[in-house]
């Protein structure tokens, strides 16, 4: 069932879009001279953070633990042992921060070619996804370095500095805001860009923000925001043809039998009907994710991907495969490699990440319906827990797998309906994105607790409400008065 993987890294081959050109790396008389609605979409391509998240938040995650041995790397040691990173290079918070606000800097240039040209109205499309990307750039910033929204505390929690005009000074003083003032600048950028978003403008619509896409993001905004019937809303847009079942990744049937390299090259692929939003980072996740001491192990393994509600086994554990002594690897994260020569031996590594997915669309209409707490929201979150199920559960028969209020009850040992359908999205959740950094917003969002032990007899905890759940700014932005985050 767990099988030897005898060849790390998979190379994917490096697509020529117009999403990959560096418009950032140009100087400003050819950024001056962006006129046309084509020249605005390119620019566009750099509007998405070119950084990857999974490292930092997975290893502060409590999928990871303790292996004994293992690459050293200070993205994954810091935030295991719940310390500030002081690593400002690829797959860092720093690397991260930077990435996006380089991101929101190509938004706000592209609005003001838009502003400045002789007939806005032939930029609608453009001027909606430069809109929907400066909101999602702003919001993963707020996510990480700031308290998670709570409607309480949010009107004086320290956000962070949301940019809405070009930079044209060297140094400048921004202001952190409040979390409350930042969520309400996301949700107006969100709410005038997505109308205006036009699939069609796109030549791979999955490397932008589509109308699924946007939606997605929405959803998971309102979770965040706590704003469940727009949770449900935009969930139901994601959906609007109908079939579920067909635009979830097939894990217990196509994705059962696949080798690693096919596995690996399906999985963010702009193909996958699953993925809504690909964005291409600069990252060594691709061959740290199962190397690094502090990671998933055999132990993680079988307490992550083991018993379930629905008493069947996860197709999951069919794509578990060794890579050396207790490193253990689901073949999802990819890296391709992209020679700074044709005849070069160095260059950069990348990996293709996708930011949205259907699976997570599903996910945030069921922790909403969860919520709302009404009969019918409850039978609506019971209904797509079960859709779930059925392409994840191996050799799934509805009439042994149904989940229902009794093997809730059964399983989680609890009457209260309510926690145990949360409980089992949860343990959905965390089966679905190990090794990918996703289990760390909910452990944001429901103010969870994490334990991590280490083989030589510490034990760490990082508790609800704590100061450490918050990453640090770079310490370089205090040099411009900013106030880092408290300790």
């Amino acid at each position: 069932m767990y099988k030897q993987l005898t060849y790390f890294i998979f190379y994917a081959l490096l697509l020529s879009t117009a999403g990959c050109k560096k418009f950032l790396e140009k100087n400003p008389d050819n950024r001056a001279s962006i006129n046309t609605p084509e020249q605005v979409s390119q620019l566009l391509g750099t509007a998405y953070p070119q950084a990857n998240y999974m490292a930092f938040t997975e290893s502060i995650s409590d999928n990871v633990t303790d292996k004994g041995s293992g690459g050293i790397d200070k993205t994954n040691i810091d935030p295991y042992f719940f310390r500030d990173v002081t690593d400002n290079q690829q797959d860092s918070p720093e690397f991260y921060w930077n990435a996006c606000y380089t991101a929101i800097a190509a938004a706000n240039q592209a609005l003001e070619a838009i502003r400045n040209a002789p007939d806005t109205s032939q930029y609608n499309a453009q001027k909606g996804e430069a809109l929907v990307c400066r909101a999602y750039a702003h919001f993963m910033l707020v996510t990480f370095f700031s308290k998670v929204y709570t409607p309480g505390t949010a009107a004086s929690d320290l956000g962070i500095p949301y940019v809405t005009v070009p930079e044209n000074v060297v140094f400048k003083k921004y202001d952190r805001r409040t979390v409350a003032s930042v969520y309400q600048m996301i949700e107006q950028d969100l709410t005038q860009g997505l109308p205006l978003i036009d699939d069609t403008k796109y030549t791979i619509p999955r490397y932008h923000f589509t109308k699924a896409a946007a939606n997605a993001f929405a959803a998971r905004f309102y979770l965040f925001k706590q704003d469940y019937a727009k949770v449900v809303t935009h969930a139901n847009l994601v959906f609007a043809a109908g079939n579920i079942t067909s635009m979830l990744r097939p894990w217990n049937t196509t994705y059962r039998t696949m080798t690693p390299a096919e596995l690996f090259a399906i999985y963010q692929k702009a193909t996958e009907p699953a993925n809504l939003l690909l964005c291409e980072t600069g990252s060594v996740w691709g061959r740290n994710y199962y190397t690094v001491r502090y990671s998933f192990n055999s132990a993680k393994r079988d307490e992550i991907l083991g018993d379930n509600v629905t008493g069947g086994e996860y197709a999951f554990i069919y794509q578990v495969y060794t890579a050396g002594t207790n490193n253990y690897v689901i073949p999802k994260i990819n890296e391709y490699f992209v020679r700074s020569s044709v005849n070069a031996n160095i260059g950069l590594p990348y990996v293709m990440v996708p930011l949205f997915t259907t699976e997570e669309v599903l996910f945030n209409r069921i922790e909403a319906n969860i919520a709302m707490n009404n009969t019918n929201a409850t039978n609506a979150a019971l209904a797509d827990l079960n859709t779930y199920a059925s392409t994840r559960i191996n050799n799934y028969d509805a009439s042994m797998h149904i989940i229902n209020a009794a093997k809730l009850q059964s399983y989680y040992g609890s009457a209260n309906l309510r926690n145990n359908l949360l409980n089992a999205l949860m343990d959905f959740k965390r089966a679905e994105y190990v090794q990918e950094g996703m289990r760390w917003f909910d452990l944001l969002r429901h103010n969870r607790p994490v334990t991590h032990t280490t083989t030589d007899g510490q034990t760490l905890t990082l508790p609800a409400g704590s100061l450490q759940r918050v990453f640090q700014l770079p310490e370089s932005v205090s040099t411009s008065g900013m106030p880092l985050n408290p300790r």
